[in-house]
């Protein structure tokens, strides 16, 4: 009789401590509405984006620009011109004041995307790592390009870190949603 005592009560811990344990799973918050709305605000430039910016006229001074870390493009003539934080546009508005301002009576600049900066992923899947971002992306597609989901991935959602208003900020998402250029992707493992 205290042999099946004995068991009964290893059972009974087993089980509480799987129902802390799975517990503990469902205490993950889902991603505030800043998170998403990261997505609706217009695109900023970071380091890793390249910039093709167009001066008209001035074939020398027209070329890709790399965003460097330091969140500057080295521009002829003018040096140093930041970019980070700045939409292309704003970027081509700064360019085209600088160089009227010395060097050109009238300068008609353009600034468009060439390459957006990559994103990561990595956790479950074939070939985590570094990737080039294609607008429109999802994690879904994410997970393709890096080979799909490994046998143990938890496939229906993920984790993905991302920067919110100046802030670091990780938020569980659908597979479905899209992403951003810079986001870093975490394929779980599945707990069964």
């Amino acid at each position: 009789m205290t042999r099946y005592k004995n068991l009964q009560a290893g059972s009974l811990v087993i089980c509480l401590m799987l129902a802390l344990g799975l517990g503990g799973c469902t205490t993950y918050k889902p991603v505030g509405n800043a998170f998403y709305a990261e997505l609706k605000k217009p695109y900023v430039l970071d380091s890793g984006d390249r910039v093709r910016i167009t001066v008209f006229g001035q074939s020398d001074l027209t070329n890709i620009y790399a965003v460097e870390k330091s969140g500057y493009i080295a521009f002829p003539l003018l040096g140093s011109v930041q970019a980070r934080g700045k939409t292309p546009k704003q970027l081509e508005g700064n360019i085209a004041r600088r160089l009227k301002t010395k060097f050109l009576r009238d300068p008609d600049v353009s600034a468009e995307i060439d390459r957006y900066r990559p994103f990561f992923i990595m956790g479950e899947v074939s070939s985590g790592g570094q990737y080039s971002y294609v607008p429109g992306m999802t994690v879904q597609n994410a997970v393709a390009i890096a080979g799909g989901f490994s046998a143990r991935a938890e496939q229906a959602d993920s984790d993905v870190t991302r920067h919110v208003n100046g802030n670091v900020v990780t938020g569980r998402i659908s597979i479905g949603d899209p992403i951003l250029p810079g986001d870093t992707i975490y394929i779980r493992e599945r707990l069964f």
